[in-house]
């Protein structure tokens, strides 16, 4: 039965129903940050807050734009949009599953998920007032940069710095040292704000979950705090045009004093 013609009743069991007219656009969202077995989803007017964890060091985000509400919203029919899979999530309140409904064609899959008592997430408490650094870059130069440094490094180092080398990059692997800088006033970054000198290093074994996300992303922005804290927000543009965001918080592994 077509998701369209549920009854009123079917509607009225569900505390919470979101609805997207392209189901690969959550699938691919939810891979960038699928480095843990558990997620925690938090829904709002706004949309869908996907959240993973791990190792009380590193947070993902991930920030989906849906039809949210307690009523059905109606899909478009495959005449208004390309041939893709509709997806309808629906919850029915504690202790209940979290139920798919995936329409393709007229044909109704439906998936249940079992939900656990969730752990109340870390607060990193990254705010922007207690930012010290940001830049943001087209994401090609930093996959051109991850390309080119040496992975096999247990630590990645960023360098903000105002003057040179302004923002850089640095790996200490199996090859030797390496490092990648970007001129404040390169073509592949947006934006260059710097207060002060900050080197800081990061477990790369943290950082590589968040590799997925700059796979998808056209922009990321890269933030530290006063802490050494990282945000690396990525931006993704869907399919259809539709902006969602991926963040990574993770904390410093070593904070070098200039």
């Amino acid at each position: 039965m077509p998701l369209s013609t549920q009854s009123q009743a079917d509607i009225d069991q569900y505390i919470l129903i979101a609805s997207l007219d392209n189901a690969r656009n959550l699938s691919n969202i939810l891979k960038a940050i699928s480095f843990r077995d558990h997620a925690i989803f938090n829904a709002t007017q706004n949309g869908l807050k996907v959240t993973v964890e791990d190792s009380k060091c590193l947070q993902a985000n991930a920030f989906i734009q849906v039809g949210v509400g307690g009523q059905l919203t109606s899909f478009k029919t495959q005449s208004q949009v390309c041939v893709c899979t509709a997806l309808r999530m629906c919850y029915n309140g504690y202790g209940y599953p979290l139920t798919l409904f995936l329409e393709e064609g007229g044909v109704v899959t439906v998936c249940k998920i079992n939900t656990q008592e969730p752990e109340e997430p870390i607060d990193f408490d990254f705010c922007s007032t207690n930012v010290t650094n940001k830049v943001i870059l087209q994401s090609d130069s930093l996959k051109e940069a991850f390309s080119e440094l040496d992975m096999t490094s247990e630590v990645l180092q960023i360098t903000m710095s105002p003057s040179h080398p302004y923002f850089r990059l640095s790996t200490f692997g199996n090859s030797g040292n390496a490092h990648y800088d970007y001129p404040k006033d390169s073509d592949m970054m947006e934006l260059f704000q710097c207060t002060k000198i900050q080197t800081n290093r990061y477990k790369m074994s943290l950082l590589k979950p968040s590799t997925k996300a700059l796979a998808l992303s056209c922009k990321v922005s890269v933030r530290t705090d006063s802490r050494g804290f990282l945000s690396l927000q990525y931006l993704v543009r869907n399919d259809d045009g539709q902006i969602c965001f991926v963040e990574y918080y993770c904390c410093p592994d070593e904070v070098e004093e200039e």
